[in-house]
């Protein structure tokens, strides 16, 4: 199948797996395990961190900085269409009584600044004290401009606020502008990194920040059920990727490029965005079911309705890329009368 519904299918490569077969093991918990370690230290160092963290999910990453971060009762600053308010189960508020204040995203997906101003609550009794932003990047695949991540963690911090970076795709963001881990990480007292989207890797992803800050996030890990053992190989997995999978990021920016070309020249499809290695296309919803069908028959996988995302990664190449516009074109070929009375 070519799977087009998110980067979270990838599956490890035959390097890859070899590579976990041959992992030096220990006990993750104990910090005994070498190859965990190695990794934690190696993605530190690359993003200008002095600590990191191995977690299982990007979004347990997350959890962990906003209870790291916030006492109960406090408040974060987020988007409201990010993946911290929107897509991780409410366990800030659920498991840390945690505050979510939330703000319109910019066309960029960045969070105006002076909306950020305004919203910084002090130590006023009636409200939630602001503790944290957190911002995304990369935002529904577009990257944060980097003169605005600056701006806006410098704001925060002169507000009293903590910063954390949900950067789950933040490797894409990199290959696309050319900036380094570190440059991208610069101004966040934390980040998430994930490992098991674009980069392929099984399962994994790190928050970064201090030594102290980790020290106590370590501890919220456990609490939280997140501690592994033998987890080196799964750090050798997300090690791999790190090596050798980050670089070809830009095949799948390229895709997705080569899909939203593809797709604007199909009748009755509209491309609203395209940006790193996600297209939002719009399908004509009298036709999104028979479309999602079609597309199964011919061994494609996409979430359609009327705007749909669909996502490139390394289990997609360029020729498969083509296959799915031509099955895309096919449909609205046969459909076009239906189509052309659905759109009146």
């Amino acid at each position: 199948m070519i799977d087009l519904r998110s980067d979270t299918v990838t599956r490890p490569t035959a390097a890859m797996r070899e590579v976990m077969t041959r992992a030096a093991v220990g006990d993750d918990v104990w910090g005994d395990d070498p190859s965990v370690n190695a990794f934690e230290r190696a993605v530190a160092e690359r993003a200008g961190k002095a600590a990191a963290l191995l977690l299982p999910s990007g979004t347990q990453s997350n959890l962990c900085a906003l209870l790291t971060h916030c006492q109960r009762g406090e408040e974060v600053i987020v988007g409201q269409h990010s993946h911290i308010f929107r897509d991780e189960g409410g366990g800030a508020a659920a498991l840390g009584s945690i505050s979510l204040q939330t703000l319109p995203h910019e066309a960029d997906g960045s969070l105006a600044l002076e909306a950020l101003r305004g919203a910084v609550k002090g130590d006023d009794l009636h409200h939630a004290r602001s503790r944290l932003l957190a911002l995304e990047n990369t935002f529904r695949g577009k990257v944060l401009p980097r003169d605005y991540t600056l701006a806006a963690t410098a704001q925060a911090h002169e507000q009293g606020l903590a910063t954390h970076l949900d950067g789950a795709r933040l490797f894409n963001a990199s290959v696309a502008t050319g900036l380094s881990l570190a440059e991208l990480c610069e101004g966040f007292d934390s980040v998430s990194l994930c490992f098991s989207k674009g980069l392929g890797a099984p399962v994994g992803s790190l928050l970064l920040g201090s030594a102290d800050f980790i020290a106590r996030a370590r501890r919220w890990r456990k609490t939280l059920g997140g501690g592994m053992r033998q987890a080196g190989l799964l750090a050798a997995a997300c090690h791999h990727a790190l090596e050798h999978h980050v670089e070809r990021l830009a095949d799948d920016h390229d895709n997705a490029r080569r899909l939203a070309e593809g797709l604007a020249g199909v009748p009755g499809v509209e491309v609203r965005a395209r940006d790193t290695n996600m297209v939002f296309a719009a399908f004509p919803e009298a036709h999104c079911r028979a479309l999602g069908a079609h597309l199964e028959a011919c061994g494609i996988l996409m979430a359609a309705g009327p705007v749909t995302r669909l996502v490139t990664h390394l289990d997609v190449s360029a020729e498969q890329i083509d296959r799915v516009v031509a099955a895309v074109n096919d449909y609205f070929t046969g459909a076009d009368s239906d189509l052309s009375a659905s759109t009146g």
